[in-house]
């Protein structure tokens, strides 16, 4: 089933956002491959970022989060004094895991010119990572290698929490944005403030002249997640968002009630 709200679903901004990231950024290589072929390619590209301890909450994936939540001590076995010949050693009161850095997989969708493998448009699907604290200092740099380049940049925000795509001026204010960086406007960004009542827009995705942009329906990408993955029984509707105002609350409750 479709989600009950008519754009994005505030729910999914917590612990299954990992999975909704990975389905979305299918489903939008999926929608656009048609419009696009043959002349161009839509493919799903990885990359990893490296999640340092104490950067901030990633909803729960990090490996040392895990462990740190299902514990289970190893017990220190006491060492034979006399076999030793030493003193007999204390042994500690408990054994905890260190925090280690980890490798996050993230994906993006990659637009490539089919004969010469050309990159044509990068289109980033920002996640927690990408927002808090080192994560938003390599999101940046990231940013800044790709309009350098010959590049397009679709970068789409679907998250209310975390650091915002460091511009000049500000946007108006709303909980999403999809920004766009065209080669050729640079180094202007066009940009898509959508609000919580609306649904996500229909934006271009740039090709080389003078192919005209291919139309992304990324309120019928999100639909798309629902059908295949059931998030309406997955997510807690019952629960509380705290982080809305008082009039978008109320109107949340209205919807899930």
């Amino acid at each position: 089933m479709a989600s009950p709200f008519p754009g994005m679903d505030p729910y999914l901004e917590g612990e299954l956002w990992p999975g909704f990231h990975d389905l979305l950024a299918t489903q939008i290589c999926a929608q656009l491959t048609p419009r696009i072929s043959p002349k161009y390619v839509a493919r799903l590209a990885q990359r990893y970022v490296l999640l340092q301890p104490g950067s901030g909450e990633v909803y729960n994936t990090g490996r040392a989060m895990r462990m740190a939540a299902n514990d289970k001590t190893t017990p220190i076995q006491p060492v034979d004094p006399e076999a030793a010949n030493s003193p007999e050693v204390s042994p500690p009161s408990m054994e905890l895991p260190s925090p280690l850095p980890e490798e996050i997989p993230l994906l993006s969708v990659e637009i490539r010119a089919a004969e010469e493998r050309r990159l044509i448009t990068v289109i980033e699907l920002l996640s927690p990572v990408n927002k808090h604290s080192d994560g938003v200092l390599a999101y940046r740099r990231r940013r800044t290698t790709l309009i350098r380049t010959s590049v397009h940049l679709l970068e789409i925000d679907l998250l209310r929490h975390g650091e915002r795509i460091e511009l000049i001026g500000a946007p108006p204010s709303a909980p999403y944005y999809i920004y766009l960086s065209r080669v050729q406007r640079r180094p202007y960004t066009q940009i898509w403030a959508v609000g919580l009542r609306q649904p996500l827009p229909v934006v271009p995705v740039p090709l080389l002249p003078p192919d005209p942009d291919a139309p992304l329906d990324l309120q019928a990408a999100v639909r798309s997640c629902f059908e295949r993955e059931n998030y309406d029984h997955l997510l807690d509707y019952s629960t509380r968002l705290d982080y809305l105002s008082e009039e978008d609350a109320a109107w949340v409750e209205s919807i899930v009630r």
